[in-house]
């Protein structure tokens, strides 16, 4: 679905409407961006929040202090909006007269608390969204009983690692539908007039009350001795506020000027600060406001009104609507509006109808332009929510790791000491000063971003927003996200790992998606990456051998021991994927180069550099590596990592798991147009040929109609064949869902030796049965979207260039011959299969609340960070409609027409 074009259709003779509003707004400060759902499902438990010296950030600022502790670098909200920087925030607040707390924000389980890591345990869902959030919709389902806060811990502490996850679902507080389905919809009228709509609807058979408290505040930055300035509210009150039949307060603030929020019907209006109650939390003796953070729950849940300011101001404030009975599937709508203006008699009624009408609408004719018209019903659901998922995970990151370290002159809790002793959390990443709107994986379970997830997200996102999927992967290279030896950041946790190198790879897909014309954005991602290529080759080939080493990268607990952790000295990891990795980095970089050699001839000389280096790293990995011991394995047909140690041995690593795997990446096209438009790169490729013939082993040929092709590949067809052999094999990598990350004929178990101690792995198709890495994801037998789109896309370069002439049987041992390309078909096919139902339930809903035939679950799809080996049911991040939104481009893979007709696959 990617090497050969996918499907193309014709563009409409006039925009839409929103693909007008993307015309206007190419850029992050644009009009139409300053608004969006950028504010965070969850900012307490956060490294930014962590001012202790034991780095424990989850204990650092628990859940539990969420409602009444400022937070230093960010806000958090359910279903909620801010500006680009943060300052103004809006979100939705929920109490059942049942719950001992506002239901403020989003709930899960700490690494400790969860037998197998962080853990959300609520339900809600990304339903829509357009590019520019001219239209937003997102739903929360809310218990009507207590939120089972205690219960949830003490099961799943009880529980072990063998165990499946104690969830909302299993509780029973929803059975029999008892709960409010809470949508929230936002369509904006012009880029700071924004209306607002809050509907909850009771699917139990018996009236319920509920209580819906919108919620607007200013995020703190005057507390912390930085900044001063602070910003205001107060209610608005006759004679200025001139029209009935609605209450309003007015926001004022230093940089965003004034604001007005509007709310329809007679609502209470109630005002606090955005200021930690340390009275209640920490035994002080009294606060900085006496109207701290947590007075409307107080008021609202307590019933007690002395911290609620009865001036009616503040930097915080709610607009409390009450419904004493909501009868069984009846709805209450509550609406408001922020914006610029003061409200009018026109805020309200027939214009505020008009403008959710309109954006809707337009949405629907921009996806009916983005999904192709032939997609059924079923498929194009899937879709649309992925790309909604992907525009709803856009979310405001604030990073400052100078200021972080040194901690804040004003702050209660200054940084201590061991917050800058060598080799602590991030010091060395003193550059890293973020305040932008970033693609999150998850927005609970990862509400920071991580490298290499950001270059997948981009391949959907360039569908529907392609400035800003070529912003977010330029963002990774800038000067302020970037280490100033050229390692990209990997996330917040530990900047200093190392994730896969997949930025020259997305950047080059990003630039066909966007239909081969944006030059300009391949120059500045490819100019930084040559600084990130540099880190690679200085500092993970430590022996100059051009094998790398690279620690888990991104593979998490896939090795028989953490590849992160430091080894016994002396001794050495050199990698199959790592190496793996950088022959794919140094195929793309060329891939780049030759692009622009076609339009400026001083690229030449780029373009050969990584043609040699590619081959170097090819002729490494495929003999010797640096101790004359291949990572190739003739006698099992596969790669395996390779442990040297001090006296100069070396032991193969004999897992078979995906690090074998990845040398399939090692394939691109070397097109036939360079003969022509570019000379330099054709004469040097020659002179190897001739003087050098036994590093040019890597570039295969194949005669095609009129034309004769090539392909540099780190595999040979022996090779090639014996890999795809094992991966193809359904007692080994091949699931009916996609390709495993470990070969499941290793059940029992591999045990080997390193340095006097044994050590162990077996194939665990589901959730991780170890604590490594938290225990919140696991390499050692799912499947993983990001790796299998990887490998079908590099199945579909080895077809076109073999063509008919390369098969295999799949599955291995059917006698059922395919091509390469229908290789790569078998493994997207599995992939969308977890997204189709099959009697009623998507496999990817496993056995879960989710998988119930009720309509009110049925229709709500949910993306999974991986996938069990074995039934496909979704694991670990509920939410991560970042790179299992890929499933979006399987079923949609739609490429404009290439407008150079000779252009690559």
């Amino acid at each position: 679905m990617w090497g050969d074009g996918g499907v193309s259709w014709g563009l409409p003779a006039e925009p839409t409407a929103e693909h007008a509003r993307l015309a206007e707004s190419p850029g992050p400060g644009s009009p139409w961006r300053q608004w969006g759902p950028y504010l965070a499902g969850r900012q307490w438990g956060t490294v930014r929040e962590d001012y202790t010296a034991d780095g424990d950030a989850w204990s650092a600022f628990p859940f539990e202090h969420s409602h009444a502790r400022a937070y230093r670098w960010g806000e958090d909200g359910l279903g909620g909006i801010c500006d680009r920087f943060g300052f103004l925030n809006f979100s939705v607040g929920l109490w059942n007269r049942k719950d001992p707390i506002l239901k403020e924000r989003l709930y899960g389980l700490t690494n400790g608390q969860g037998n197998h890591g962080e853990d959300v345990k609520e339900y809600w869902w990304a339903v829509d969204g357009t590019p520019t959030h001219s239209w937003m919709q997102w739903m929360y389902r809310y218990p009507q009983a207590e939120y089972p806060y205690q219960q949830l811990r003490e099961e799943n502490a009880r529980r072990g690692r063998d165990e499946r996850e104690y969830e909302l679902g299993d509780t029973g507080v929803l059975d029999g539908n008892r709960f409010f389905d809470v949508m929230v919809t936002y369509a904006k009228a012009s880029p700071d007039d924004i209306c607002i709509s809050i509907r909850a609807t009771n699917h139990g058979p018996d009236a319920a009350p509920l209580d819906l408290v919108p919620q607007i505040w200013l995020r703190n930055t005057w507390a912390w001795g930085r900044d001063p300035r602070r910003g205001h509210m107060n209610q608005l009150l006759p004679p200025t506020l001139a029209v009935g039949g609605m209450e309003a307060l007015e926001v004022q603030h230093g940089s965003l000027g004034s604001y007005y929020l509007a709310a329809e019907g007679s609502p209470v209006l109630l005002f606090c600060d955005n200021e930690t109650n340390a009275v209640s939390l920490f035994g002080a003796e009294r606060n900085v406001s006496p109207y701290p953070k947590d007075a409307i729950n107080q008021r609202i849940v307590h019933g007690d009104a002395h911290l609620v300011n009865p001036f009616d101001e503040g930097t915080k404030a709610a607009v409390w609507y009450s419904f004493d009975s909501v009868a069984p599937g009846h709805s209450v709508t509550v609406k408001l509006r922020l914006s610029r203006q003061m409200p009018e008699s026109g805020t309200f009624g027939a214009s505020y109808d008009a403008v959710m009408k309109a954006r809707r609408r337009e949405a629907d004719e921009f996806y009916a332009r983005v999904v192709h018209p032939e997609m059924d019903k079923a498929d194009r659901h899937v879709a649309r929510r992925a790309y909604a998922g992907l525009l709803w995970g856009k979310q405001l990151y604030r990073y400052d790791v100078e200021q972080w370290l040194e901690g804040d002159p004003g702050s209660a809790l200054p940084a201590p000491a061991a917050r800058q002793a060598k080799g602590a959390r991030n010091t060395t990443w003193r550059q890293v000063s973020l305040a932008d709107v970033i693609s999150m994986p998850d927005e609970w379970e990862y509400p920071w971003f991580a490298a290499w997830d950001t270059a997948f997200h981009a391949i959907p996102l360039a569908h529907v927003d392609p400035d800003f999927a070529k912003e977010q992967l330029v963002l990774m290279c800038r000067e302020w996200a970037m280490h100033p030896n050229g390692q990209l950041p990997a996330y917040e946790w530990e900047f200093g790992d190392v994730n896969p190198p997949v930025h020259a790879w997305a950047a080059w897909h990003v630039y066909r998606i966007d239909g081969y014309r944006d030059r300009e954005f391949l120059i500045r991602v490819f100019t930084k990456l040559l600084l990130n290529f540099s880190w690679w080759v200085n500092r993970k080939d430590s022996t100059g051998s051009n094998i790398f080493e690279g620690g888990f990268l991104g593979m998490d607990n896939i090795g028989l021991f953490d590849r992160s952790a430091p080894l016994p000295p002396g001794f050495r990891l050199e990698q199959s994927d790592a190496t793996s990795w950088m022959a794919f980095y140094c195929q793309q970089m060329f891939k780049i180069a030759l692009e622009l050699s076609r339009y400026d001839k001083a690229w030449d000389d780029t373009a050969t550099k990584f043609l040699e280096h590619f081959l170097a790293i090819a002729r490494s990995m495929t003999s010797f590596g640096s101790h004359e011991v291949s990572l190739w394995d003739e006698e099992d047909g596969f790669f395996y990592d390779v442990l040297v140690g001090p006296d100069g041995s070396a032991q193969p690593m004999r897992v078979p798991s995906m690090v074998g795997l990845l040398p399939i990446l090692g394939a691109t096209e070397v097109p036939s147009w360079i003969n022509e438009e570019c000379p330099d790169v054709t004469a040097r490729l020659r002179w190897l040929q001739r003087r050098r013939p036994e590093l040019v082993g890597p570039l295969l040929f194949a005669k095609g109609p009129g034309e004769r092709r090539m392909l540099l590949s780190l595999l040979d067809q022996d090779r090639l064949r014996r890999i795809l052999e094992r991966m193809f094999d359904p007692g080994q990598f091949l699931s009916p869902y996609g390709i495993r990350s470990m070969s499941q004929a290793v059940r029992s178990g591999v045990t080997t030796v390193i340095d006097g101690r044994s050590a162990s792995i077996e194939y665990e198709p589901g959730e991780s049965r170890t604590g490594l890495f938290g225990g919140n994801s696991n390499w050692r037998g799912p499947v993983w979207f990001p790796v299998n789109v990887l490998l079908a896309d590099k199945l579909r370069t080895y077809g076109r260039h073999f063509g008919d002439t390369f098969t295999i049987e799949i599955p291995t041992g059917s006698g059922n011959h395919c091509t390469l390309q229908d290789a790569a078909d078998v493994i997207d096919r599995g992939l969308v299969a977890l997204f189709r139902p099959v009697n009623g339930k998507r496999p990817a809903d496993g056995d879960r609340i989710e998988a119930s035939d009720d309509p009110l679950w049925a229709e709500h799809p949910t993306f999974s960070e991986f996938f069990d080996g074995d039934t496909g049911e979704g694991l670990g991040a509920t939410h991560q409609t970042g790179w299992t939104a890929l499933v979006a481009h399987l079923l949609n893979p739609r490429l404009p027409p290439d407008p150079r007709q000779r252009g690559w696959a």
